[in-house]
């Protein structure tokens, strides 16, 4: 992992086993800036959907690159994935039911998914980092769009 003061900066291949590796690295990174532990798997479920996404859809034949960056701003973490590969195509040969790019947009503060000049897409997640004392209990509206769908998420299955 490199690791450049409140930067990380990775490069992986468009492989499976890379996923479980990227998802580690910049869950530990997000715990490190100041995550809870709300935030950070918000973090990890996000990072492992869009690995994801590039892995099965990215590339087609020999695997490329897929880079991964995460940086702490204050009170936010960003993390953005790019690839080199066919951007945001249909591919009616690739398994998944499309529900991946949902479910980083109800987990994420922000998302933005934008072509790169040199081909491939970038995606751009942003994520509060609003530690659980400072978020008063009297006031629901002051949590996190990230952290109000994890919180729903665990009330259905309660």
């Amino acid at each position: 992992m490199k690791s450049v003061g409140k930067n990380l900066s990775l490069t992986f291949r468009a492989e499976p086993d890379s996923v479980p590796v990227a998802r580690r690295s910049v869950s530990e990174f997000a715990a490190e800036a100041g995550a809870d532990r709300l935030q950070v798997d918000a973090v990890r479920l996000a990072v492992s959907e869009t690995m994801t996404n590039a892995v099965l859809h990215a590339y087609s034949g020999e695997p490329g690159n897929v880079y991964v960056t995460a940086a702490v701003v204050p009170g936010e973490l960003w993390v953005l994935i790019a690839d080199e590969g066919r951007g945001l195509e249909p591919r009616a040969d690739r398994p998944g039911l499309g529900l991946g790019l949902a479910l980083i947009a109800q987990v994420t503060d922000e998302l933005a998914i934008v072509p790169r000049a040199g081909g491939g897409i970038e995606v751009r997640m942003r994520f509060d980092l609003v530690r659980a004392d400072r978020v008063t209990r009297a006031d629901p509206g002051q949590e996190s769009p990230a952290r109000a769908a994890h919180l729903r998420g665990q009330q259905q299955y309660a």
